[in-house]
């Protein structure tokens, strides 16, 4: 069976063909996109249609070129052009304003902040200032690792300001993986906090980077620590004479301090945002200040419907890319209210996402289909307890299942809001493939149409294009640049090529119409010609809305002394999309037992996070291995899911798998 039947099979296994569900003449009458000619108008005026995303945006200089490309991959958008990222989502604002509530944040403990815009642009300013006084110069990469508290979009909006690019690291990530992501980008300034709540514990959190930066080969200047209780230290947390700040201090000595925003060329990075890879290095996505910041606004405007007297929520994390764009950049640009939320989403009860909705009256609600699921494994119960009504609903992070859809529609969404279903990624910048709300119907389970000027297209494994709207299942890529994509991969000019570029595109060539973009998902566009997404073709897994790459994993379990060889696969997960499955091969002479197991747990933990625990261990007495050595862990994943094993014949011992599977099914 070749990759191609193997997708057509899944594609078959886990999508059916679904009813249209048309938006309510209501929405459609007060949505911020009607124009159905934007699709055809950006085709035929590509790539100046873009220019329309830049003019949501104040800049210091008007930009002389859409889009220079002169030199693919590495494109230019907005050239010429200079603006603020910090100033259009705050200064602006200020005249009309500066009363209006930006970020509505609830703590886990029941604390509550109404950061107003005029709060916002004085906080700012403050941190801003501190940044500086701990050293911080233009162009210098500055590491968060910061969780779901004011101080992450105050950091990240201060850096901006003086122009250096931020990199956050997720909060839940170990002391291991921020000690990497610090060394990559160099950091000679790193910020924390002190703690914060998760299920109603008050978690030491400054401990990680005290850990990181001990296990670092950069030399770190300085630790600045937020407080999660103003001027009141975590009881465990200590500070380091000559590198640690507190950040309260800090912007006490800057009280009144105004920072002017440094003009940065559209072309300057904004940030970096680490992810998984198909090797073992994380790679940090650099994003460019003008066609980012462009992008995250338009998406925000046209798919999420989002207007400046909107509640608009996303309960996601800021640690990863959607809480960049459709948390901090794209709503605050436009000047609407966002609520943030520190806690987990069933803490202290199973109605608490709901309870938060009522309570700020949210019009707008994005989540991911991982959070859907667990939803509806709740009940829908705990929804029908709250007065809320959403107006309109994403998701975001994997394929949706069109039962999950469906529930989503009915029980809290009541049969009336909007769905967008959102296909995009870290290195996108923003939405790729998602319908335009009032111009197109939903379909459960299917990303929709590209967004305007966007061009997808499928091709096979030797690269040769699918039909058009043939309903076959292939490799997704764009084939044309748009704005808001990575500028490259931080540092490594040619690793950004052979990630996203080499397989599919002349490399040779200085035409843009030879490079196309490799997205790493497998996708089927479909008659009607709107696209379903498969999920990932390579190694990287997607838990919980967490990308992982199977290598970092089994980059983690080789560290445990008494493993000799390890391969990770994803299993589906009905809550959680997949989860990893460790199959290991233990040295010579131990055996196995729990207290390995035990080891190999914790090593993942420690390396990555918590929240990339192995789902199962299966020791074993070998891999399934091509001639040339190489393991096939499609085998290894299809015994994880109890699916047919299909050609073995390859394998340099075709019994191995099913020797695996018999192993498995007897533990």
């Amino acid at each position: 069976m070749s990759d191609d039947d193997d997708i057509d099979a899944a594609l078959e296994s886990r999508l059916t063909e679904q009813e249209y569900f048309r938006p309510s003449p209501d929405f459609v009458g007060q949505a911020n996109c009607t124009d159905s000619d934007i699709y055809d108008r950006y085709e035929e005026n590509y790539p100046e249609a873009f220019a329309e995303y830049a003019e949501l945006l104040d800049w210091d200089e008007r930009w002389d070129q859409v889009l220079d490309d002169s030199n693919p991959p590495f494109y230019g958008w907005f050239t010429g052009g200079k603006l603020n990222a910090s100033a259009n989502c705050i200064d602006r604002h200020l005249d009309e304003r500066k009363n209006q509530t930006a970020l509505l944040w609830e703590g886990e403990d029941g604390t509550q902040r109404n950061i107003t815009y005029q709060d916002l642009y004085r906080e700012v300013n403050q941190m801003a200032a501190a940044l500086k006084d701990a050293g911080v110069e233009e162009d210098d990469v500055v590491t968060l690792h910061l969780p779901m508290v004011p101080a992450l979009p105050i950091t990240m909006l201060a850096c901006a300001r003086i122009g250096a690019p931020h990199s956050e690291v997720f909060a839940g990530f170990s002391a291991q993986a921020l000690a990497d992501r610090v060394d990559d980008a160099d950091s000679d300034v790193v910020v924390t906090v002190d703690g914060y709540y998760r299920r109603g514990d008050f978690l030491n959190h400054k401990q990680k980077a005290d850990e990181a930066l001990d296990l670092a080969d950069k030399d770190v200047d300085k630790l600045l620590v937020w407080e999660r209780h103003d001027g009141e230290l975590h009881e465990d947390v200590g500070l380091q004479d000559g590198r640690d700040l507190l950040v309260s201090e800090l912007m006490a000595d800057n009280e009144r301090a105004t920072v002017e925003p440094v003009s940065r060329d559209a072309e300057d990075p904004l940030f970096l945002m680490y992810t998984s890879g198909t090797t073992g290095k994380p790679k940090g996505c650099q994003h460019r200040t003008g066609g980012y910041l462009s992008y995250a606004t338009a998406t925000s405007k046209y798919v999420l419907d989002i207007e400046p007297e909107d509640t608009y929520w996303c309960a996601a994390d800021i640690g990863w890319i959607t809480g960049h764009s459709y948390i901090v950049y794209g709503p605050l640009a436009l000047g609407t209210t966002s609520v943030m939320y520190e806690g987990a989403p069933d803490h202290p009860h199973k109605g608490r996402i709901w309870e938060i909705a009522e309570k700020y009256d949210v019009d707008v609600f994005h989540t991911s289909p991982t959070a859907v699921r667990m939803f509806m494994k709740w009940g829908e119960q705990y929804p029908q307890d709250y007065d809320f009504d959403f107006r309109h609903m994403t998701t975001v992070g994997e394929p949706i299942q069109p039962e999950a859809w469906l529930w989503y529609y009915k029980y809290i969404g009541d049969e009336d809001a909007v769905i967008v279903d959102t296909w995009w990624q870290t290195e996108t910048g923003g939405h790729l493939i998602t319908n335009l709300p009032a111009l197109k119907d939903m379909k459960p389970g299917s990303a929709g149409y590209p967004c305007p000027g966007i061009e997808p297209a499928i091709l096979d494994d030797n690269g040769e294009p699918l039909e058009e709207a043939a309903g076959r299942a292939g490799n997704l890529v764009i084939e044309k640049p748009w704005p808001g994509m990575l500028q490259t991969v931080y540092g490594d000019d040619e690793r950004f090529i052979d990630e996203y570029w080499r397989d599919f595109s002349d490399t040779d060539s200085d035409d843009m119409a030879d490079w196309v973009y490799k997205a790493g998902d497998g996708a089927v566009h479909e008659r009607d010609g709107y696209f379903r997404i498969l999920g990932r073709l390579d190694d990287v897994m997607n838990v919980a809305g967490h990308r992982l790459g199977t290598m970092e994993l089994e980059s983690a379990v080789s560290e445990v002394e008494d493993v000799a060889e390890a391969a990770v696969v994803s299993r589906e997960h009905d809550e959680k999309g997949e989860v990893p499955d460790v199959y290991v091969i233990l040295r010579e002479g131990v055996e196995p037992s729990e207290e390995v197991r035990q080891r190999i747990v914790t090593a993942v933990e420690e390396e990555i996070g918590k929240f990339a625990r192995p789902n199962a261990i299966a020791f074993v007495d070998d891999l399934p291995k091509t001639r040339s050595g190489k393991i096939m862990r499609r085998l290894l994943e299809n015994i994880s899911n109890d699916e047919d094993l299909g050609d073995t014949t390859t394998l340099r011992d075709p019994s191995v798998p099913e020797r695996i599977r018999d192993q498995v099914q007897d533990d």
